[in-house]
């Protein structure tokens, strides 16, 4: 009895840093999609070079705001005039980026100091790198003056930074709960020939998300401001793929506002219209037939959870387009892209927890070799 009761309070003592680390993790799920949240409004209300410098703002830690102070930052960037209303959503959006930062590396600090209690090291590590990566990316949108690529990268970084610490998350819920590996069915289960459809459809929302950033870093949200038509047509003329997605345009003396032909913008709105209806549909056929398997595989809540971010995602998308992308829609509709890509990950993950199912009542016994000896 000693001993069980000894076992017991091993496991929990094991189970108590994946406990806490998961906490924190969902604390940085949150401010990650904060971030994106800000970033998206920085960038709509055209505070993207805000602060001409980084990580500062006009070589001060805040935006410069009293005479004299706004006097010295004029004279260090004369052809940067201050403007207090667009520099303070570029150093909200840094401070908190900021914070997110040292909340990585106090869980990738965390998880080598608890490594020995069986706390994933690798994904929190990478995370930690990635982060610095993210960052360079933020330096250079400002230092390169906006420049689609990397403006479109630094979206993606953004949702790339939330899907990883998703993963930490789901990662030390599980090792709190169990504190083993669960069991998950073997490759010639039936279910498992979902699985490539699953992760075709993960893809099919990642290319979407890229359009969108694609879209955005280049100032084509408002290309097309009709439905279903774009500029009363199917197809519009002078539609121009080789402009609109030229990964080696000039930039000029900055990229506020885009420097894209109207062509080119249409063409990238009316490929970001198409790349939805592709996910919608995709997603349509693929929720329908994991619906039918509801039962055997009990995944309602994570289809739930896709369906509805699904439908949201596409009403704001609608919505932007009818109202003239509104503020708060344009940021909602970011937020959402973001919670789309979550749920698609939480789906998968949860496919791949699926048990072993019990053997069937038909099926004959197997007998092992120790109990013929």
């Amino acid at each position: 009895m000693a001993k069980v009761e000894t076992e017991r309070e091993t496991t929990l003592a094991t189970q108590a840093p994946a406990r806490k680390m998961a906490v924190w993790a969902a604390v940085g799920c949150g401010l990650a999609l904060v971030v994106i949240t800000l970033g998206a409004w920085t960038r709509l209300v055209h505070a993207g070079l805000g602060c001409p410098d980084w990580p500062g703002c006009y070589g001060f830690l805040t935006v410069p705001q009293d005479a004299d102070n706004i006097a010295i930052a004029n004279a260090r960037f004369p052809q940067s005039p201050v403007d207090v209303a667009k520099g303070w959503p570029e150093m909200i959006h840094r401070y908190a980026a900021g914070t997110l930062g040292l909340l990585i590396f106090g869980l990738a600090v965390t998880a080598v100091r608890y490594r020995k209690f069986g706390i994933p090291v690798r994904l929190p590590l990478f995370i930690a790198g990635f982060v610095v990566l993210q960052a360079a990316f933020g330096m250079w949108t400002v230092t390169l003056k906006l420049w689609p690529q990397v403006v479109a990268l630094h979206l993606l970084g953004g949702f790339t930074t939330l899907t990883l610490l998703f993963l930490l998350t789901l990662r030390l819920r599980k090792r709190a709960r169990s504190g083993q590996p669960s069991r998950t069915f073997g490759p010639n289960h039936p279910l498992t020939g979902i699985r490539p459809w699953l992760y075709g459809g993960l893809l099919l929302v990642i290319l979407q998300i890229a359009l969108g950033a694609w879209t955005a870093a280049n100032y084509a949200a408002v290309a097309c401001t009709d439905l279903p038509t774009c500029q009363g047509q199917w197809w519009p003329a002078g539609m121009d793929f080789r402009h609109g997605f030229d990964v080696t345009q000039q930039v000029g003396p900055n990229y506020l506002g885009g420097q894209l032909t109207a062509d080119g913008r249409v063409t990238i709105h009316v490929t970001h219209r198409l790349g939805a209806l592709v996910v919608l549909a995709y997603f349509t056929v693929l929720l329908v037939a994991l619906w039918r398997q509801r039962r055997e595989t009990g995944l309602s809540g994570p289809l739930k959870w896709v369906a509805a971010a699904l439908v949201l995602q596409v009403c704001l998308g609608l919505a932007n387009v009818l109202l003239h992308i509104p503020l708060t829609i344009a940021v909602a509709h970011n937020a959402m892209g973001a919670l789309l890509l979550v749920s698609v990950v939480h789906l998968i993950w949860r496919h791949h927890q699926l048990p072993e199912p019990r053997a069937s009542m038909d099926s004959p016994p197997v007998i092992s070799r120790e109990a013929t000896a």
